[in-house]
């Protein structure tokens, strides 16, 4: 400013400092470095404070943040901010020429979204139910760039962010609820978070949660137990648990028990139907119980079914000799088991009366060669639990004989064509099976190889068969003949046959003509018999006459 007039010495210093403090004032400028201020959760920040002030007075910065001065110039000054945990904003100030002025710093904290949890409630969902998909960040910030994703996969299920909604009543999460259908079995679920600071002069973070699966299940029915009601001690019974309209029927679990054993199933599926077959073994008598336990995920129902064990062994069956000579009296035993319980009642085949019950039945047999290999067979029927059961025991008889050569398996003439292949033809009988052999000219003949027909082969073969009990021998003569001679035989054989045909043809003929015909004959062959009959009178009594004479 320009002052014109006159003053006096006094009031002119006064207009001079007025005039020097107004144009410092409108030149000097304070600054601050950074301009804008990120900083990490918990880190420290540098910030420079300074000024055009070519004489600055006193200058600073104001914070409610742990400071300290590090440096400083005649313009500047530097200050280190530690542990900045929360956003704030801070003031850097110069005097000059007795006029302060001020500049700020806005400081924002930011923490990247380092843990993102991501929860399935709950883990195994029903078919047609609810579940839910939540998602959280338990640090960062600032909340209001952060935006979370959830995905179904590689499909984007829900967005949400932050950007609008007021810091203090916010948390940073998400939540959805989806209903559960068959095709969401194994599905895999997670979350995305990101936090973008490029409004602020920095980056952008990325960070997701772990992979959660999804089980989809349905578990509507009660399991079903094949068993029979009745299972006799010691003995294997097959035994099945099923379980209908089950998803996913190949994850069902079996546990099956008979009483306090537990058995070992084995586990099949098709479709919407899983199954498990098992062996059951008691090993104690009396009323048990056969249960089915099944689980899938979640979910486990237990079915039971009783079940009553007993015992009943096969009947006994007793052949005083096995193994008897023919002509020999034997007795044959049916009794029944002594762990039976009650006594059963048995028949014995071949014995003439039934037995009382309780008591044995028995058979006294005089032994025969036709009873060799014959079966005997001892059944013992019992009621329990009001059904008839039965066993049967079967025993074989061996009645040992001397051999024999009958003449129908052991030919004494046989007749070979010259020229054909043939083997002597002979089959012994008896118990043990005897040993045949056969011995030609004092030579052992092969009874299994044929041999060619030859003239040489014609003669008398003598064959012996023996067994344990003794031995039985027999000649066989054997003749060659030629094959024309074989021909020969063979027509005539067929024109005999053919004449007898032909005479019973005509005696049948004979025998049945027409009784009208017989009567038309009848006088003309009366007639015939009657002169036949005169003429042998006469006959005789002309040799009479001729021995009288004499």
């Amino acid at each position: 400013f320009i002052l014109f007039g006159y003053c006096g010495p006094h009031q002119s210093l006064w207009h001079m400092w007025l005039i020097i403090s107004g144009m410092t004032e409108e030149i000097f400028e304070v600054s601050i470095w950074p301009d804008q201020a990120l900083v990490k959760l918990g880190q420290s920040l540098m910030v420079n404070c300074s000024t055009t002030c070519p004489d600055p007075g006193p200058s600073g910065i104001e914070t409610f943040l742990k400071k300290t001065q590090v440096d400083k110039g005649p313009q500047w000054k530097e200050f280190l901010l530690e542990d900045v945990t929360e956003n704030s904003v801070l003031q850097c100030f110069f005097s000059c020429a007795g006029i302060q002025k001020d500049t700020s710093l806005g400081i924002t904290v930011y923490q990247p979204p380092e843990q993102v949890i991501l929860e399935l409630q709950p883990a195994w969902v029903a078919m047609d139910e609810a579940f839910t998909v939540k998602c959280h960040v338990p640090s960062v910030a600032p909340l209001e760039n952060l935006t979370l994703t959830l995905l179904q996969g590689n499909q984007e299920l829900h967005r949400k962010n932050f950007m609008n909604l007021a810091v203090a009543s916010q948390r940073a999460e998400v939540t959805i609820n989806v209903k559960a259908q068959r095709e969401n079995d194994r599905c895999n679920f997670s979350c995305h978070a990101e936090l973008d600071l490029s409004s602020h002069g920095g980056g952008l973070f990325h960070s997701s949660s772990a992979i959660k699966v999804l089980r989809i299940f349905e578990f509507s029915q009660s399991p079903q137990i094949w068993v029979s009601p009745l299972l006799e001690i010691g003995m294997a019974e097959a035994v099945s648990c099923e379980l209908a309209k089950v998803f996913p029927a190949r994850e069902v679990m079996f546990h099956m028990f008979l009483g306090d054993q537990e058995l070992s199933p084995f586990v099949s599926w098709k479709g919407d139907t899983a199954w498990a077959n098992a062996t059951a073994r008691a090993m104690e008598t009396g009323d048990q119980e056969l249960s089915c336990l099944v689980s899938l995920g979640p979910m486990e129902q237990k079915t039971r079914e009783p079940v009553h064990v007993y015992s009943f062994p096969p009947p006994i069956l007793e052949i005083e000799e096995l193994y008897p000579l023919a002509g020999t009296d034997i007795n044959v035993t049916c009794s029944g088991h002594v762990l039976t319980s009650p006594s059963p009642t048995l028949r014995l085949q071949g014995a003439p009366d039934l037995p009382a019950p309780g008591e044995p039945a028995w058979l006294l047999l005089t032994t025969r060669e036709e009873d060799n290999g014959r079966n005997f067979s001892c059944e013992a029927s019992l009621e329990v639990q009001g059904q008839r059961l039965s066993k049967t025991t079967a025993v074989q008889l061996h009645v040992l004989y001397k051999p024999r050569l009958e003449e129908s398996d052991c030919p004494g003439n046989q007749t070979w064509v010259r020229g054909t292949e043939q083997l002597l033809a002979c089959i012994p009988k008896g118990n043990p099976t005897p040993a045949l052999v056969c011995t030609w000219n004092g030579v052992i003949v092969n009874l299994e190889v044929p041999q060619k027909a030859t003239q040489n082969h014609t003669g008398t073969y003598c064959c012996t068969a023996t067994n344990q009990l003794g031995s039985v021998s027999k000649d066989i003569a054997v003749i060659i003949q030629g094959l024309d001679e074989g021909i020969s035989s063979t027509i005539f054989v067929i024109i005999i046959v053919a004449l007898g045909v032909g005479v019973i043809t005509i005696a049948l003929y004979l025998n049945y003509r027409p009784c009208k015909i017989e009567r038309r004959k009848l006088p003309y062959k009366q007639k015939e018999k009657n002169e036949e009959e005169e003429s042998q009178f006469a006959v005789q009594q002309e040799e009479k006459c001729n021995a009288h004479n004499c």
